[in-house]
C-alpha cells in the first residue's frame, strides 16, 4: 500500500489548491470543478481538494461544542517568520492561540489548521 494524498474538503477546491500551490510550490495535477490535486515533483504524497458544499471550518482550539479539527498539516520550514509572511500573503490567518515558540498554527482559506515549524 502507498499513501498518495490527503484530501481536504472545501466549498472552493480550486481556490484552496491555489493557496497550497503558493505555499508549497507544487504543480496542479488534476483540475476539475469538484476535484483538484497537487503533487510534489519528487512523486511523494500530495494534497487533493474536493467540493464540500456544507463545509464547516474547524475551530482552533476547539471547545466542547465546536467543530473539532479532524487533521492538520505539519509543514517544516527553514525560516518561521518568512514562512508565516508567505502564508498570510497567500491568504492564511495566524491563529490566536500558539502552543509553542517554534510553531505557528495558521488557518488556510477554508479554515483548516496547519502548522509551520522549524527544527529546534
Amino acid at each position: 500500500m502507498k499513501l498518495t494524498s490527503t484530501v481536504l474538503g472545501t466549498p472552493d477546491p480550486r481556490g484552496l489548491a491555489d493557496f497550497y500551490q503558493k505555499l508549497l510550490g507544487w504543480p496542479i495535477g488534476t483540475d476539475e470543478p469538484d476535484w483538484v490535486t497537487l503533487r510534489p515533483e519528487d512523486g511523494g504524497a500530495g494534497l487533493s481538494f474536493q467540493t464540500e458544499t456544507e463545509h464547516t471550518p474547524p475551530v482552533w482550539p476547539a471547545g466542547r461544542a465546536d467543530q473539532q479539527m479532524q487533521l492538520h498539516l505539519d509543514i517544516e520550514v527553514d525560516d518561521l517568520a518568512a514562512a508565516v509572511e508567505l502564508a498570510t500573503a497567500a491568504g492564511a490567518k495566524v491563529a490566536d492561540f500558539q502552543p509553542q515558540d517554534d510553531v505557528r498554527v495558521c488557518l488556510d482559506p477554508a479554515g483548516h489548521p496547519f502548522c509551520l515549524w522549524t527544527r529546534g
